[in-house]
């Protein structure tokens, strides 16, 4: 499943936010330029993500089928390019709350009902190797929380549980970023869920359905050091209930994120506490559960796996 993935990522080009398509071996290419050569220049935006997955399958596999043949002459090297957050501009980015029964436990909070929903917005989103910039005002505490984020595909509304997965265009890796301090001055979450820069994503949204089947395992490390692991099927409420839940009261948009929560081994839980720091590294890789036991020990060195590796930037 994970070679046949199609991939899409964000770079900048000429100053803004462009479209490209993951070729493999470290390339992009433009899709744009792809989209011209598959002969769907036909009034479709191809320059934005957002605009991309609300396309037919078909349309985007001709899209990618025409990245891989483009790709010796026209790719371009990931680590020549500033990669951005795969999806710039969503119209929303809802996150949850208390999602692996673990997290709820070592929070000593019951676990909910409900899932607990709570917003960030765009200004978070950075690109993979972006840094966190931390403030006097929002850096003492500042925590890691490696998710699992599903794109909507499709515009969707009361949508049921069974026909939920039919929206959703694929996966990347969030770190939810938390000013712990800033976050518990009020019974609201809000402001200290979104500082600026408090959402690296990326650097790939992977079109595949992965995540409806509980396949999918994340795990987050600070400075090498594995912090957080779990399988997606350990979430209390899985994307289909999410999505469920979700738009029996809100419309969701073609590029819509859903941040789906974060398992045990947040900083502020650890003994001590485990904040970010100036110069820490940090990464979140998600993988195929039965892509493990091949991949051994180098899955972090796969480029599908989706390596999110900010440093943390101190702002005086």
């Amino acid at each position: 499943m994970a070679a046949a993935a199609i991939r899409l990522a964000s770079y900048e080009r000429a100053g803004r936010w462009a479209a490209a398509v993951g070729v493999g071996d470290g390339r992009l290419v433009d899709a744009e330029a792809a989209a011209r050569g598959a002969g769907l220049d036909d009034g479709v935006d191809w320059s934005s993500v957002r605009a991309i997955v609300g396309q037919d399958h078909d349309r985007i596999a001709r899209l990618h089928d025409a990245a891989g043949t483009m790709a010796d002459e026209s790719g371009l090297a990931e680590a020549g390019v500033r990669l951005g957050p795969p999806i710039p501009e969503p119209q929303k980015i809802l996150c949850i709350g208390l999602n692996y029964r673990a997290h709820a436990d070592e929070a000593a909070l019951d676990e909910p009902t409900v899932p607990m929903v709570f917003a960030k917005f765009p200004n978070v989103l950075i690109g993979s190797g972006a840094p966190i910039e931390l403030t006097p005002d929002n850096g003492s505490k500042a925590d890691f929380e490696g998710e699992i984020a599903v794109v909507i595909g499709r515009r969707a509304y009361r949508c049921t549980e069974a026909d939920a997965l039919d929206v959703v265009a694929g996966w990347m890796p969030f770190n939810d970023v938390s000013a712990r301090d800033v976050q518990t001055l009020t019974s609201q979450w809000t402001v200290g869920k979104s500082p600026d820069t408090f959402g690296p994503c990326g650097p790939y949204l992977v079109l595949d359905r992965a995540i409806g089947d509980g396949e999918l395992e994340i795990e987050t490390q600070v400075n090498g050091e594995r912090m957080q692991h779990a399988r997606s099927d350990r979430m209390i409420f899985p994307v289909a209930k999410l999505i469920a839940f979700l738009t029996t009261f809100i419309t969701l948009e073609p590029g819509d994120i859903i941040v789906t929560g974060t398992p045990e081994g947040v900083g502020a839980h650890r003994d001590p506490p485990r904040y970010l720091r100036d110069g820490d590294g940090g990464l979140a890789v998600i993988w195929l559960r039965e892509e493990m036991p091949q991949l051994g020990e180098q899955r972090l060195a796969a480029a599908w796996h989706h390596v999110l590796a900010p440093r943390v930037l101190i702002l005086a």
